[in-house]
């Protein structure tokens, strides 16, 4: 049970850091994310949002699966 206790501390403080990170970062509105507007219609489709994303989650996981060996 111990191991859990941390992962999920660990998991808490990282939801907690991003939170306040994301207050301070425009997120969303990167070079390489797709909008189209026609009308009243718009399309946004954040590609570089994407990719950084699953970089820094593939960087997380890759941390925390080292601190479980």
């Amino acid at each position: 049970m111990n191991g859990v206790s941390k992962l999920l501390m660990f998991i808490g403080g990282a939801i907690f850091l991003i939170g306040f990170v994301i207050q301070f970062i425009k997120i969303g509105k990167l070079p390489g994310d797709i909008v189209i507007k026609k009308g009243n219609t718009t399309f946004f489709f954040p590609v570089m949002t994407s990719i950084i994303i699953s970089i820094l989650l593939t960087l997380v996981l890759y941390i925390v699966g080292r601190l479980g060996k």
